[in-house]
């Protein structure tokens, strides 16, 4: 499995109140905190230029604001995708992620109710299909889950949080995939 060969960028929503206590959201439908909404504010400068051509947002209420924000500075036609809203993590939603993130992420260990890794990887790639067939590039704002399912679909690691409201460009090159920031 892989991701089609087409740059985009990717934005993760502005930080919660559940990303500063580390603990699991999956399908809560959280809102941006104050420091959120000034990451996000801060992001849109960067994005701004770089010849983005729509956003393609999760439905989710914490991408949802963090695309209004961004988009004060695009000013680009906004379409929301099903398929990049975040993991659903069952009974481990509300609770810390430690320590049975990593053996989910690995496919030993599925929280009661919640999606593997691989079918969120299944999800994502099916999701992402769609979204990089229109013209390009575009901005995904999504989730960490989602970026750690598309990471793994790029052939790089999916270890390592993804920074909340930093923009990365990702573009596929002769030896992989590229992720960098402006």
């Amino acid at each position: 499995m892989s991701l089609p060969s087409v740059p985009f960028w990717f934005l993760r929503h502005g930080e919660t109140d559940y990303n500063a206590a580390g603990l699991s959201q999956g399908a809560l439908d959280i809102s941006l905190n104050a420091t959120g909404r000034a990451q996000a504010q801060a992001a849109g400068p960067l994005l701004a230029g770089q010849g983005i051509t729509a956003i393609i947002s999760s439905p989710m209420v914490r991408t949802r604001e963090t695309t209004a924000i961004i988009n004060e500075f695009l000013n680009l036609p906004v379409s929301f995708e099903a398929g990049l809203r975040e993991v659903v993590f069952g009974g481990m939603e509300g609770k810390p992620l430690q320590p049975w993130f990593p053996e989910w992420m690995e496919g030993r260990f599925t929280p009661e109710g919640a999606e593997t890794f691989a079918e969120v990887t299944i999800r994502a790639r099916i999701a992402m299909r769609r979204v990089l067939a229109q013209p390009g590039p575009v901005l995904v704002v999504a989730h960490g889950g989602i970026f750690r399912a598309l990471r793994d679909l790029m052939g790089l690691t999916k270890e390592g949080l993804t920074p909340n409201a930093v923009p990365l460009h990702c573009e596929p090159t002769e030896n992989g995939w590229e992720i960098r920031t402006p």
